[in-house]
């Protein structure tokens, strides 16, 4: 792929507690909060939030990191440029004081900036209420971000925080024990289906992680593990990115039958129609 130049997005700011970032929107009706895995909002991002305008919802991306429409890929920009564009990054994203890579038992100062858009954003959209999918670095936020009620349909793909560099740290994910509380009681009183996904041999998601929430949430958590051979061979990296880099955009391919499992959930959720039937031989 090559650069995105933004085309069919709109573009303006959000300011929360004295923080302005920038924000993408694209289409009508409810919002799903879009927030992208490392290095940021990259055209496979853009191609998924594009998806999510074509179903009737808004697609809302802060940028969090990283320049927007960029392609990470080394024929984009050549090899060293496209290390050097990613290394600068996740370094900025490593010394960011919003967010928590490696503690256990809170979350991300960012969440609260992350909620308050959300907010903002249901009262501009209007629907039942928000939808929200965070990926890799982000993956957890959207978890934190369900102590608020508006948000009904929350998407953890890849969650890789914290970094599991320890056995203590790979059955946990970023997020407070108070705010774990709150998204409990949501789940057991039936408000809350949360769709985690993941590839089974990702070392930035350890099995582990999703044991721990299926015992906290219960039948509320809905768990898509991967095979390794299902993701896109060629992608660079190793299998990781369910819904951009490693997606095969094809019938009956396991990571399309996932795409469409999250597509489902806003769908349900926040537009109030039935789920659609998987394609015959898809998987998840």
């Amino acid at each position: 792929m090559a650069d995105h130049g933004l085309e069919g997005f709109g573009r303006t700011t959000f300011t929360h507690d004295g923080v302005t970032r920038k924000v993408l929107r694209r289409g009508t009706g409810p919002a799903v909060i879009v927030m992208s895995e490392m290095p940021g909002i990259t055209p496979k991002v853009l191609g998924f939030a594009e998806r999510v305008a074509a179903l009737g919802c808004t697609a809302v991306l802060p940028v969090l990191f990283g320049t927007p429409g960029r392609d990470p890929h080394p024929s984009a920009h050549g090899p060293l440029r496209a290390r050097a564009y990613v290394g600068s990054t996740f370094l900025k994203l490593c010394v960011s004081r919003e967010f928590t890579l490696l503690a256990t038992g809170r979350s991300s100062r960012v969440v609260d900036w992350l909620r308050a858009l959300a907010a903002h954003e249901h009262g501009r959209c209007g629907g039942p209420g928000v939808g929200a999918i965070g990926m890799c670095a982000t993956g957890g936020f959207a978890l934190a971000m369900a102590t608020d009620e508006r948000l009904l349909a929350p998407v953890l793909s890849q969650p890789s925080l914290p970094l599991p560099v320890t056995a203590g740290r790979r059955g946990t994910i970023d997020i407070s024990p108070a705010e774990l509380a709150v998204v409990k009681d949501r789940c057991a009183r039936g408000e809350l289906r949360v769709l985690g996904m993941r590839f089974r041999g990702d070392r930035f998601v350890p099995g582990e992680r999703f044991d721990a929430l299926r015992r906290e949430l219960g039948d509320a958590f809905v768990a898509v593990e991967l095979d390794d051979e299902d993701a896109a061979p060629e992608a660079l990296a190793a299998p990781h990115s369910v819904v951009t880099e490693h997606l095969i955009d094809a019938p009956g391919q396991p990571t399309r039958a996932a795409l469409d499992q999250v597509l489902d959930l806003f769908r349900t959720r926040l537009l109030a129609e039935p789920p659609t039937a998987p394609e015959p031989g898809s998987g998840g």
